[in-house]
């Protein structure tokens, strides 16, 4: 009897592991690459009503007209593109055709392109790209200033980086698109005749107690300036701008006389 009972069991692990590896093998095929989309995807898109140039895709990349615009990895699975970027975005493929892309963006829009035979529209991706924002600007400003009878010498240093900031925006055709800038590091140095009072690269995560995560993400250091010295010490003007992006952040850096720095918001 137990040696019954063991088989009976030991036939319906068989069959229920015979059940995982099969419904594994189905959502393997289900999630399977849809590589025959993503050659008839291959070539420029351009807006049917418009025509203006959308996107290029050439092999595993979309590439788009936007001077800030960076190249994105892309997938299709079923009826749905996936654009690896800065977030894994997913549109709706309504129909596509060897001339004909229709798709749902973000917005639940629905976005009709069609194929260009156009070589013109190649100059859209010249990869002569200009220069982004406060990309290779080297900023220096030597001021002194008085106080109580006492000369100070403020040195700032606005150095450009490598340093990436990716700003998520969307194209006309609603799509996410990701927009690359360079941060900045700031150098203020001050003296008191040849005495070191205070010396400090600055970086935008530097204020990260007063500026909202979300915000400084996607923000630039963008300058730092002195505007006036009073009984407290030197006050320094900080610009943590948003590209593209009428928002912005001011904090007011005061360096005492000391060498103490503190921090507060003024606005934004």
């Amino acid at each position: 009897m137990k040696q019954t009972n063991y088989l009976v069991i030991a036939f319906a692990c068989l069959l229920l592991f015979g059940l995982c590896k099969s419904r594994d093998a189905k959502l393997d095929s289900a999630l399977a690459e849809d590589l025959k989309a993503k050659q008839m995807l291959q070539g420029i898109w351009v807006n049917e009503d418009e025509e203006d140039v959308a996107f290029r895709a050439k092999g595993d990349s979309i590439f788009y007209p936007d001077t800030t615009s960076q190249p994105v990895s892309f997938q299709v699975f079923g009826d749905t593109l996936v654009l690896h970027g800065a977030n894994n975005v997913k549109y709706l493929i309504v129909k596509l055709k060897p001339h004909l892309f229709i798709f749902k963006n973000q917005n639940g829009e629905t976005v009709r392109l069609t194929l260009s035979n156009d070589k013109a529209d190649l100059m859209a991706f010249d990869t002569r790209r200009p220069q982004a924002l406060n990309q290779n600007r080297l900023i220096k400003r030597d001021t002194v200033v008085t106080f109580e009878s006492q000369r100070y010498h403020s040195y700032i240093q606005v150095n450009p980086t490598t340093f990436k900031v990716v700003k998520t925006s969307y194209n006309d055709e609603g799509v996410e698109v990701d927009n690359v800038y360079h941060d900045n590091i700031i150098h203020i140095s001050i003296f008191k005749g040849a005495q070191k009072l205070f010396s400090r690269d600055f970086h935008k995560n530097d204020f990260q107690n007063k500026v909202p995560a979300d915000f400084l993400n996607q923000s630039i250091l963008s300058d730092m300036q002195l505007t006036y010295v009073d009984v407290v010490g030197l006050h320094y003007n900080t610009s943590i701008c948003m590209p593209d992006n009428p928002s912005s952040y001011l904090i007011e850096v005061i360096i005492s006389y000391t060498g103490k720095m503190t921090m507060q918001i003024t606005n934004h």
